[in-house]
């Protein structure tokens, strides 16, 4: 066989194992929070994070910066495996105690909201990259004050209003529906997206009003907070440079993604998707699902950045072979020169 064909046959069988390897390990992005009724963070991501125009969202800004809104989709906790109560105290379950998303702890009565009404509701959670998993939403219970720090007993821990396993997605949501009970005045929804395939889970908190317009009246509010909105498909387009977050799903309690934004924060990176975050911020920037692909990324686990890591995989493959492959030909050369 010729030398140079002996060489790209060695290049590439000695590096599709390193390359098939890399893909392996490569964690699949997960990402997502309540679109209907929509959470907070959803909600100030519309408003603009640059210039929210409702004062909790500016509150929310002065308290935690820009960067948790922008990275929307990432209140989470990479090992989470159903231990929700045990990693969150009271207090901070709108940010699931992630520092980076603590402006949505802030309690207030005058959080944008969603007016509901007891009865059948059909949930919308907005997903940028799907995968299995069970979807529980609870609400609080009646007597429920915004304006003090929200606690696990101030949900009807007992009774979700809504449960469910695997939903299809399509259209860049998760479609489910629940049934909310008879309430008066200003609630929160909290959701928790506890996926199947990675001790991964999400959280989010959707203010709501019962009986009344969207703004509806609240403990501690001298006026009707603004209704709620959820962000356009434009706007999570023009800003899908902004995130910061890459979620493998299987990081430690302390280990949250979002803590890899641009604003300054306690906790500190240890894992190897930092330092890929920190040579290429723009790539983990969230792609809507939408359509059957969403279908398809739900049931497989997998997400649409796996045709990327792909073509990268076969550039370093192929890279890979091309170096090999000059330096066996220069030793071929150099060996011929000192034989004559």
């Amino acid at each position: 066989m010729p030398a140079r064909r002996k060489a790209a046959t060695v290049a590439a069988v000695g590096l599709a194992p390193l390359a098939l390897t890399a893909l392996a390990g490569t964690p699949a992005a997960a990402h997502g929070s309540m679109g209907d009724p929509v959470s907070r963070v959803a909600q100030c991501y519309a408003e603009g994070p640059e210039s929210p125009t409702s004062a909790a969202c500016r509150a929310a800004v002065a308290a935690g910066g820009t960067q948790a809104l922008y990275d929307w989709n990432g209140v989470r906790i990479g090992d989470a495996n159903g231990r929700h109560q045990e990693l969150i105290p009271d207090g901070k379950l709108c940010s699931a105690d992630n520092d980076a998303f603590k402006g949505l702890d802030l309690a207030r009565a005058d959080w944008p909201a969603t007016a509901v009404s007891g009865g059948s509701y059909t949930f919308k959670y907005r997903v940028t990259a799907p995968h299995k998993g069970t979807f529980t939403v609870y609400l609080t219970k009646t007597g429920y004050d915004p304006a003090q720090p929200l606690s696990w007993d101030d949900l009807d821990l007992a009774n979700p209003v809504a449960t469910a396993t695997d939903p299809a997605a399509s259209g860049g949501f998760y479609t489910f529906s629940g049934t909310l009970p008879e309430r008066s005045g200003r609630q929160l929804l909290y959701a928790v997206w506890q996926r199947s395939d990675s001790p991964e889970a999400f959280y989010s908190c959707s203010d709501v009003t019962f009986g009344g317009t969207g703004g509806g009246s609240a403990t501690g509010s001298a006026s009707p907070a603004p209704s709620a909105s959820a962000p356009s498909e434009a706007q999570i387009e023009d800003a899908a440079d902004k995130p910061t977050i890459e979620h493998g799903g299987h990081g430690g309690h302390g280990d949250q993604d979002a803590g890899a934004s641009a604003e300054p924060v306690a906790e500190t990176r240890t894992d190897a998707g930092a330092a890929a975050e920190s040579a290429s911020p723009g790539a983990n920037a969230p792609k809507a699902a939408g359509g059957d692909a969403g279908e398809n990324l739900a049931e497989t686990g997998q997400n649409s950045g796996t045709a990327y890591l792909a073509m990268g995989g076969a550039a370093v493959l192929a890279l890979g072979a091309a170096v090999l492959f000059a330096s066996v030909r220069r030793r071929a050369v150099s060996g011929g020169r000192h034989g004559r």
